[in-house]
Parts: structure tokens; sequence; C-alpha cells
């Protein structure tokens, strides 16, 4: 934060993430010994997690440390509105998080109620990624009707199809349910992302990615927190799908308290310039890139996930209860790697971070689908935590690479292309493991994906870290 100094020999806030500030000094003298008091009083504006950052703060005003930053803090100072845009996006990034592990940790049980197999769960995980669609239509419409109101409309939305699911006679009525709740679980974390990046100051962007990544792996924790229910009964998935319900209540509350974006609330006063040629190519050429970027990823990432619980439960004789604890143990220590992945990002550059994130994570992913015992957890482990690295390092560059009146088409477009890719590994993954009774070799058939586009990111990405959103994007000057 930085203070300014009152006339009355106090120092209020001039800029950082509290809604009040006062740091008084009362000095005395006895003889030739002076003694002073310091009092400071303040109020976080960090809603709903301010309660974490309590000790540290208050620490960190003792010390008044200026020379080197603390590890909990982004690299960028944060103002009092940041702060809270922030925060209220983390909480609804927990219910994005759950919304969208529901289906992949209980399809397996799904299928044991329903009577189907692996070929049965490829399909339905690869034909609910068309729902991609219903998110390209939200953000889409967010560059015209505001980030809030589409945030909002999408959230509720996906919250109120999950419960549906839990009520589904069959595993074609749970597919068609999720193919509306997940398209608008996928939009609700791209409008997450965008309103992020415009809202964060420069250096701080992947830094508070890599915030919003761990709050939606804490609500993917608790949809696995919740998976032994599946053991109680044949039926007792469904319990998972209408706790989803409860997530209303977050985004509605959220939805009260959240601020339209100032650089879409800017962008909305004036119609965008006419783009010239070479500026048209440019924007094109971003979108092919993270287009293709996309694809080849969630070609790998999206099976290595979906079928993980199949595969602790059918080749590793792993129970509900089993899966939920290896789950927890081995994804828990991912958020290191995140939030060192963020701070890693801003202060060493996206490309370098992002690539060797991106080659360390494929490798011990796959690696675990062909090893037992310790070392399957050891690898799981490793592929989490260092495939974390990379995912603030490259999550931003979908909405920083394009202009705030196109921003939300061009990411619905790239998330779509992305949703493809996974639909395809799914497919790809679910039919071969049938035929040849292991997910491992298809898998690692498709880990050449993420090699490859490490290989783009050294190459043809952009270095964004400590750049405004205007330099990258003239047209938003």
């Amino acid at each position: 934060m930085a203070e300014r100094a009152e006339a009355d020999g106090s120092y209020e806030m001039d800029e950082g993430p509290f809604r009040a500030y006062r740091r008084e000094l009362d000095a005395t003298r006895d003889g030739d010994v002076w003694s002073v008091e310091e009092t400071t009083t303040y109020r976080l504006a960090i809603p709903v997690w301010g309660w974490l950052f309590r000790f540290p703060v208050a620490r960190a005003l003792r010390r008044r440390q200026e020379t080197f930053g603390y590890w909990w803090a982004p690299p960028d100072r944060l103002d009092a509105r940041a702060a809270m845009v922030l925060g209220l996006l983390a909480a609804v990034q927990i219910v994005d998080g759950y919304l969208g592990t529901v289906l992949t940790q209980t399809l397996t049980f799904a299928t044991d109620e329903f009577g189907h197999g692996n070929e049965a769960q490829g399909w339905v995980l690869g034909v609910v990624r068309v729902g991609v669609l219903f998110s390209l239509v939200a953000v889409a419409l967010a560059d015209r009707r505001g980030r809030r109101t589409m945030l909002v409309i999408v959230g509720v939305g996906s919250c109120i199809f999950t419960v549906l699911g839990g009520l589904s006679p069959g595993i074609w009525t749970l597919g068609a349910t999720q193919l509306v709740a997940r398209g608008l679980s996928t939009g609700l974390g791209v409008l997450i992302a965008i309103v992020a990046v415009e809202e964060m100051p420069a250096r701080s962007r992947a830094w508070a990615a890599s915030v919003l990544v761990l709050s939606a792996g804490l609500g993917s924790g608790m949809a696995v927190w919740v998976l032994p229910i599946a053991d109680v009964d044949i039926r007792g998935w469904r319990v998972i799908y209408l706790l989803g319900g409860l997530g209303t209540l977050v985004v509605l509350w959220v939805g009260r308290r959240l601020p339209e974006t100032q650089r879409f609330t800017d962008a909305a006063q004036h119609e965008p310039a006419v783009a010239l040629p070479d500026e048209r190519q440019r924007r094109w050429n971003r979108l092919v890139l993270l287009g293709v970027s996309a694809f080849l990823l969630s070609m790998f990432f999206a099976p290595a996930s979906s079928f993980q619980n199949d595969f602790l439960k059918d080749e590793r004789g792993f129970s509900a209860t089993g899966i939920s604890i290896f789950t927890i143990v081995t994804s828990t220590p991912a958020g290191l790697g995140v939030l060192v992945g963020g701070y890693l990002a801003e202060t060493r550059g996206r490309r370098p971070v992002g690539a060797a994130g991106l080659l360390m994570g494929a490798f011990f992913a796959t690696a675990a689908f062909f090893v037992t015992g310790p070392l399957l957890w050891l690898a799981t482990l490793g592929g989490v935590t260092l495939g974390g690295i990379a995912i603030p390092a490259l999550a931003v560059y979908g909405p920083e690479l394009f202009g705030t009146h196109d921003r939300g088409r061009a990411n619905g477009l790239i998330v779509t292309v992305g949703v493809l890719g996974s639909a395809a590994g799914l497919v790809f993954v679910g039919q071969l493991s049938d035929r040849w009774g292991e997910i491992g070799p298809p898998l690692a058939i498709l880990a050449a994906g993420p090699i490859i586009v490490a290989w783009l990111v050294l190459r043809f990405y952009p270095e964004t870290a400590g750049l405004e959103l205007e330099e990258i994007n003239p047209e938003d000057r």
C-alpha cells in the first residue's frame, strides 16, 4: 500500500487493498529519551477471504517491510476495488470448480447404476462438450450486455441444470442435463477470467489467475470430499449433483456486489475503431495460435482427468472412499505449484514458465497410468504439482491478447475449440481403452499435444508480463 501524510501528523491510505486505513504516531519525551507509540487501524477490502489475511497483514504492517515482497502478496499493488473484485471472483470460482468436477467424479458410478461401460462414458463425456456452444453465446453476449450480468445468468443456470442431472432416469438424460450445465459452467469460468484480467494491475494478472485456480481447486475438492456418498448406495452419486444447487446462493450474493469492469464500461461508450489489415491479421494469428494450443492441450488433459477415477477403480481396485483419499492427497499440494507458477509468471515471464510446466506435467501425468503402488501416488502428485506451474502463465493469454470489444467472442471461440479437442480425446481414449483393456497407452499417444504446445509457447507466444492491456492491444488505447 501507499500512504499520504495528513496535516495532523497521521497517515492515511493513498492506495491499497483497504476499505479504511489510518496510522498515528504518539511521541512522548522523558528527559533525553523519546518514546513513540504507533497505532494502525484498518479494514481490509477483501470480501469472504479477509480472515485468511488477518494475521499476515497485521505482521506486515508492524514490520513495514519495503525492500522485499511477501510470498502471500501479489507482485503489484492492488487497490481496494481490485482486492474486492478478486475476493468476489474467488468465491464464485469455487462454485464453478464444483460444477465442472461433478460429472467427471461421478460418471463411473452413474454408469454402474445404468449398466454401461467405458465406451458409453467416453461418448457422454465427449457429447457433453457440445454444451460449449452455450458458453460461446454467453461470452459473446458479455461483449454487449456486460460481464457481470452474463456471469450471474450462466452461474445460476449451471447450478439449476446440475440439480436436474441428479434426477436423471438414465445415462443419456444425465448427459443432456450436463451438456447444458457444463456449457454454462465453462462460460462462467471464461467470464471470471475476463473480469479478473480487466480489473487487475499489469504485474498481477497471472498471480490473480493462480488465486482463482486455487479457488477452483477448492471447489473441485468439495466434490471429492462428498464422493464417498457414492459408496453408501448405488444411487448415492445423485446427492453430489443436488448439492450443486447451493451454488445459486453464492452466485446471486456475488452478483449483487460485483461491479461491472471499468474497461468494459469505458469501451461501451464508443464504437470500436475500424481495424487496419495488419491489425486484423494480428488478431487472426493470435486466435489460431491459442485455438490450436487449446485443442492439443484439451485432447490430452481432458481424458487424463476424466478417466482417472475409472482407472483407479477398475485397473487399480480403488473404492469410492479410496479414490477420494487418493485425489485429496495427490491434488492438495498442487496449490503450491499453481501459486509458485503465478508468481514466476509475473517475475520470470509467461513463456519459459508455461513451457516448462507443460513438459513436466505431461510427463508425470502420463507416467501415472503405467505404474502402481507408491509410484502411482508420486507420479500423480508430480503431474498435478509441476503441471500446475503452467496454468496461471498460460491462462491469462486468452483474455490478454484481445481487445475489450471482442475479448469475450475471441475467448469463447478458443474455449470452443478446446472443448472440441477434449471431446476428441475423450472418445479416442474411451474407445481404445475398451479395446486394449488399459487407459494408459492411448493417453500416451495424446501426450504429444503438450509437447507441441510447449514449443509453440517458446517460439510464437508474445511475452505479456508487466504490460498493460492497452499496450498489448493498441485498439484499446
